[in-house]
């Protein structure tokens, strides 16, 4: 049996970046789930209108072009995506929308290391999942 610190090693460095919302957890998911708002929250994935192509979508980003592919419809609050900037290899994206009590859900993003990320570059990543979750929040509550 390995140990702790066995265990860890290798493991991947994470962090959830939550955000409370003022409205029922369906229309945050409907929101948050559809391609054409994320210009309007997520400013770290999209920069302009999502283009579909195929079974995928093409999206401008801070950092240059990306394929964005996202979780299918369903009922249990899953808005995973996956993105995959130019040169980069894909990046899984788990991020959940959870009803907490009637009319208040969470959003809750995990923010998982990439490889080639350093202390600085995960730091301004949570910043920046957190600013745009706030965003989210502003105009899920905005209604």
């Amino acid at each position: 049996m390995p140990t702790t610190n066995q265990a860890n090693e290798g493991a991947v460095q994470s962090r959830v970046v939550t955000q409370r919302v003022a409205c029922d957890w369906r229309h945050a998911y409907a929101l948050a789930s559809d391609p054409a708002r994320l210009p309007d929250w997520a400013s770290g994935l999209a920069k302009s209108t999502l283009v579909p192509h195929g079974d995928h979508w093409m999206a401008t980003t801070p950092d240059g072009e990306a394929r964005l592919r996202f979780a299918p419809a369903n009922d249990f609050g899953v808005l995973d995506h996956w993105v995959a900037p130019e040169g980069v290899p894909e990046i899984y994206l788990p991020f959940r929308v959870i009803g907490v009590a009637p009319g208040i859900c969470e959003l809750q993003f995990t923010l998982l290391r990439q490889p080639h990320m350093d202390d600085a570059a995960f730091e301004r990543d949570a910043g920046w999942i957190a600013r745009d979750l706030q965003s989210l929040r502003r105009l899920l509550e905005a209604g």
